[in-house]
């Protein structure tokens, strides 16, 4: 087994290596962004989601596969039932949002907190009283977000 995982660990390293990625992305910037970052560029989002929620695209293309976004909705909003082609990975930023994915229990995300979401999987949100909600996305596909009627 000790055996097994070694060569496994290898395998990883070699695949990891700095030889195997090309120079393009070796020549790419790295960059580093907060929500109040006067760089950001904040757009409206689709007609669906709540008045004043905006988004801001950290990197990559929305047209694209694996692009970031902030995602910000207003204190006491509600952000209704929809779905995306991709998956999603998120964390906080800030406020309290509660998030219900379609057959599951609510969960209360608080500044920090990671949170995944299934691609095609129904789910909505709601921001608590305070102070906005905003969210970092990794999106695996195109960035889309579709309306989905509450079951």
């Amino acid at each position: 087994m000790r055996t097994l995982l070694s060569v496994g660990v290898s395998a990883l390293l070699t695949l990891a290596s700095p030889a195997v990625f090309s120079a393009e992305k070796i020549d790419e910037p790295a960059l580093a962004f907060t929500v109040d970052d006067p760089r950001l560029e904040w757009a409206p989002c689709p007609d669906f989601l709540p008045a004043g929620c905006a988004i801001a695209v950290l990197h990559g293309d929305p047209s694209q596969a694996n692009v970031d976004i902030f995602f910000k909705v207003p204190a006491g909003s509600k952000v209704p039932n929809h779905t995306h082609t991709s998956a999603e990975r998120m964390v906080l930023v800030s406020g309290n949002l509660e998030v219900t994915y379609q057959g599951q229990a609510p969960v209360a995300l608080t500044p920090g907190t990671y949170a995944y979401g299934p691609a095609s999987k129904p789910h909505k949100a709601v921001c608590a009283d305070g102070e906005p909600c905003v969210l970092f996305i990794a999106f695996e596909d195109p960035l889309d977000a579709m309306p989905v009627e509450a079951p």
